[in-house]
């Protein structure tokens, strides 16, 4: 038996890092106004790590569109993986040459897409989409922000959030 209700539950998950760094920057808030000294300092390194967990926080929460949703993700070492009821598959990071947001299925799906393989098409609400956040936080040159507009905006075609660069004229000698 729970007593708390479970959209209070859902909401408190879903910016758990934001309540964590609030609680963190408050006892170190309270070590350099209180005692000082030696715990005044560390009470300094605790507010400075509460404010990079609330940034954090804060771009995890806009990235956690929902629970509920159908199918599970899975990452494993660079490969991510969807198993959907009626689709499913998987996408190794390092192939992967175009993610984009598709806002035209409902609800919205990422669709990654390499070369030589059909598109993954991960619904945003999937169990497990968490992890992707820190996927796609290492695809080189990815704008985290304009990712985090994308999910929130209402549009009504895909929308690119972010492409392989190709280098172009570069020759790998064989000698």
């Amino acid at each position: 038996m729970s007593f708390i209700r479970p959209e209070a539950r859902a909401a408190i998950w879903r910016w758990r890092e934001v309540l964590t760094g609030i609680g963190i920057g408050t006892l170190g808030l309270s070590w350099v106004l209180g005692p000082g000294g030696l715990l005044g300092w560390l009470g300094w390194v605790l507010v400075m790590a509460c404010v990079a967990l609330v940034v954090i926080g804060v771009q995890r929460a806009r990235f956690r569109a929902g629970f509920g949703g159908v199918g599970m993700v899975q990452v494993d070492e660079g490969q991510v993986s969807y198993f959907g009821p009626l689709t499913g598959g998987s996408a190794a990071m390092s192939d992967l040459r175009r993610l984009s947001l598709d806002p035209r299925m409902k609800p919205k799906h990422w669709v990654l897409e390499q070369p030589s393989q059909p598109p993954l098409f991960i619904p945003v609400n999937a169990e497990g989409v968490d992890a992707l956040f820190d996927v796609f936080a290492t695809l080189p040159g990815l704008n985290t922000e304009r990712m985090l507009s994308g999910l929130a905006e209402q549009g009504t075609h895909p929308i690119v959030i972010w492409q392989k660069t190709t280098t172009q004229g570069s020759v790998t000698s064989m000698h």
